[in-house]
């Protein structure tokens, strides 16, 4: 038999093929490298597995359940549509399940404090929970535009003991926020640890987010088998950096007759500027310290990028996901502004779901793809958090709908 994928990706160096790697200031070179030795000795560490199980168990409410959502079905008229409900995991999304690892391997590594980016506020959020419940100092970087957008992010970090740092130039979105966070950790990589958000970064973080996050997939896989008999034929997630996509890909990549479906936010049309489609128009480049495709402007800089998804607003993608696209194992779906709010407030008026804006990117391809497949097809959907923080903007900016579909 071949050896799992998982275990021989990424390479030494961090690479997947020709994308991810470390391009990092000299400064950094020491702190990453321990970081690299501590995640490589702790991932095998039996004290570690242990803590991380109790945390997910008797804390985070793990294992999240699947679902079979029986009236969005019905209503599609094709494939079968089930979620996997990160929505329920403490927090409300699927950050908590790298977080929670990441703050550990902080304090590990004799860390004071944790220093982060956030989009949407979920990682943020995510984050100020784990350093609350470890005891260390959290910091979370969001762009102004965000702080405004994600108001009940921003008030539930605040109380859960974060200290949010808006960044106030460019667009003030994700990005900023990234560029923001590093600035802020290269001052200080000895006391403090930049725990990045998603599947990206220089290595080892790609790696790590991923294989925390994996739980997603090998739960859900069990609990599959459990209504199907049989694997999904196709599970869809929406991407930006892509934590949420990699997290349920990770157990079906060997898996090669499930088809893998990374879904893009088109935002308001094809024009630069005006999506976040990283993987569909985009084109190899460096940023925020690994290799992979990325918008790029006249110039050769990331592009501005815009979502009605905060969290998904991001101009490059997770390395994986390149690597994953390029070599023909996962697919790319799209997504724009409309098709994701008519999702959000169908999931919620046929099924009593209210998804994150995010997660309800995935449901409306979903949707789509159901309509296109054969009634004894399914699909999986990992619903990566719920929309509570999203509730406001929605209902100011698209009026609930008169009446049930």
């Amino acid at each position: 038999m071949s050896t799992p994928y998982l275990e021989t990706h990424p390479d030494e160096r961090g690479y997947f093929g020709k994308f991810g790697g470390s391009f990092i200031p000299p400064v950094l070179e020491e702190p990453f490298a321990q970081i690299t030795q501590a995640y490589q000795e702790l991932k095998h560490s039996p004290e570690f597995i242990k803590e991380l199980k109790y945390v997910r168990k008797h804390y985070q409410g793990r294992p999240t359940p699947v679902t079979f959502a029986k009236n969005l079905t019905e209503y599609c008229g094709g494939a079968k549509i089930y979620l996997k409900r990160e929505d329920l995991n403490h927090t409300g999304a699927h950050k908590l399940n790298h977080c929670m690892a990441e703050v550990i391997l902080a304090k590990h590594l004799g860390k004071k404090k944790v220093i982060a980016e956030t989009g949407a506020g979920q990682h943020g959020v995510a984050l100020a929970t784990a350093a609350a419940y470890f005891g260390l100092e959290c910091e979370i970087h969001m762009g102004e535009v965000d702080i405004a957008k994600e108001h009940p992010n921003v008030v539930r970090m605040k109380i859960l003991g974060a200290k949010v740092v808006p960044a106030t130039h460019g667009l003030k979105t994700l990005k900023e926020a990234v560029d923001s966070a590093f600035d802020a950790y290269v001052k200080d990589p000895i006391n403090a640890i930049y725990c990045i958000g998603s599947v990206v970064g220089p290595h080892p973080f790609p790696m790590m987010v991923r294989d925390f996050q994996s739980v997603i997939g090998f739960e859900a896989k069990e609990q599959f088998d459990e209504f199907e008999g049989k694997l999904p034929d196709n599970i869809v997630a929406c991407v930006g950096g892509g934590s949420n996509a990699m997290g349920i890909f990770a157990a079906f990549i060997d898996d090669t007759d499930v088809n893998l479906y990374g879904v893009e936010p088109l935002g308001k049309g094809e024009k630069l500027g005006e999506h976040a489609a990283t993987l569909t128009y985009g084109e190899e480049g460096i940023m925020h310290g690994f290799n992979s495709i990325m918008l790029k402007d006249a110039e050769g800089n990331p592009a501005p990028v815009y979502s009605i998804g905060s969290g998904i607003d991001y101009p490059s993608v997770g390395p994986e996901h390149a690597y994953l696209n390029q070599s023909g194992r996962s697919k790319i779906g799209l997504c724009n502004d409309e098709e994701a709010v008519d999702a959000f407030y169908k999931l919620s008026q046929l099924e009593g779901i209210i998804p994150a804006l995010e997660s309800a990117h995935a449901v409306a391809f979903a949707m789509k793809l159901a309509k296109t497949l054969d009634k004894d097809k399914t699909i999986l959907v990992n619903l990566s958090g719920r929309g509570d923080k999203d509730i406001d903007y929605v209902i100011e900016n698209y009026p609930v709908p008169h009446a049930k579909f």
